[in-house]
């Protein structure tokens, strides 16, 4: 395909939202970066189209990024790829890029045929060091890495190393040759929305469920998951990605064809003021005042641009370090604000839904991962069988 597909009618795929190079909770290889390698990952689209571009993000490097190489195909098992859809990806023609700092990139238009929960692997080789990478920490999906450049592998073997993060890819854009459309849903908040809890591997996050039950309705539609665990409504964090607030326009409002979101943020403001911890930080005592007055300003960026906001009660968290009279005050509160103050366009009440229904303040044993704030499978599911999906 020629066209770098400035042509064409673009919708996200799929997304994940990029963080600053940071440790983490588990092993990556964001702030140690890349040289001589090649990084593999595998992402689930809940698009469709016959034409694919990648968007990469240097967002938080503070030198060129040197990407050597890239390609798209069709997953097969773990890293493996199906060998006759390999596709080399190319950048205003180039098969190399250079990402500015604190920039972003999108790859031209390459014939890739996908359908809604087909699974991509977009393989990035990078020959100079890249120094440490913008990335997605928290993917509950397996990167794979391999030496040299092993961009057109086919043999998994090669890739010999593992972690559970995205690296510079923000998205997986898709086009079908027709007009525009505006039917997306996105998912945004903390780590209830990233999926913390879920099968790594298992497609098992709130926005799966929610994208498979559109489907099986007969309405399919891409529904983008914009979570970062940790995320705080009002608060930078270093780990934890920039304040909900700060990156709402960048990662919802400029998705293309966005109709309608849900908001689901707010545990960790409340949670980290309750545990002094190095990595609960920072962890400001907000009032209620000041978390709705966060919400609020979330509705006004989405009422500007035309998008319904959902607005989702905190989970219950009773039993999870979080939890204190004070921290479970506030919770009640933001809720109730939700419940009853009429100004999202429509409200999900995840609180009810999970709740264990001998105990309201905590999570239902069967929906319950183990830290007792965080969902399981089947707790994700449940939260997606709570939306009404004419409200999106």
């Amino acid at each position: 395909m020629s066209d770098t597909g400035n042509s064409l009618a673009w919708q996200a795929g799929w997304t994940a939202s990029v963080q600053r190079p940071s440790e983490g909770f588990h092993k990556n290889w964001a702030l140690e970066g890349f040289a001589d390698q090649t990084v593999r990952q595998v992402v689930r689209v809940t698009g469709s189209g016959t034409a694919a571009r990648i968007k990469l993000s240097n967002r938080y490097g503070t030198a060129p990024l040197e990407v050597s190489g890239a390609t798209l195909a069709r997953a097969d098992r773990g890293a493996a790829v199906q060998e006759d859809t390999v596709r080399r990806l190319t950048f205003d023609g180039a098969r190399s890029v250079r990402v500015p700092p604190g920039g972003e990139v999108y790859s031209d238009a390459a014939e890739v045929t996908a359908a809604p929960f087909d699974a991509l692997t977009v393989s990035l080789y990078f020959a100079p060091p890249t120094g440490p990478a913008t990335f997605h920490a928290q993917a509950y999906a397996t990167a794979y890495r391999a030496a040299g450049d092993q961009l057109g592998a086919v043999d998994p073997a090669v890739f010999d190393e593992t972690t559970v993060s995205w690296y510079y890819l923000a998205a997986v854009e898709l086009a079908d040759g027709g007009p525009a459309r505006r039917d997306t849903v996105v998912v945004f908040g903390d780590s209830l929305t990233d999926g913390f809890g879920s099968t790594v591997d298992g497609n098992r996050r709130y926005s799966d469920a929610l994208a498979e039950r559109l489907a099986a309705r007969g309405t399919p539609r891409p529904v983008l998951n914009q979570g970062i665990g940790g995320n705080l409504l009002l608060s930078d964090s270093a780990w934890f990605g920039e304040r909900a607030v700060g990156r709402f326009r960048r990662d919802v409002l400029d998705q293309p064809g966005v109709r309608s979101v849900v908001v689901l943020v707010g545990l960790n403001d409340i949670g980290f003021s309750e545990v002094d911890l190095p990595t609960y930080k920072p962890n400001p005592d907000h009032s209620v005042s000041e978390l709705i007055a966060g919400y609020r300003a979330l509705l006004a960026m989405a009422d500007a641009a035309g998008v319904r906001v959902t607005g989702a009660t905190i989970l219950p968290f009773k039993g999870s370090e979080y939890h204190t009279p004070a921290a479970e005050a506030k919770r009640r509160a933001v809720n109730d604000w939700m419940r009853t103050s009429g100004e999202f366009a429509a409200v999900v009440d995840f609180a009810t839904a999970l709740a264990d229904p001998d105990d309201p303040d905590a999570l239902a044993p069967a929906f319950d991962s183990g830290d007792h704030k965080h969902p399981d499978d089947e707790g994700y599911r449940a939260m997606a069988d709570a939306i009404d999906l004419a409200a999106l």
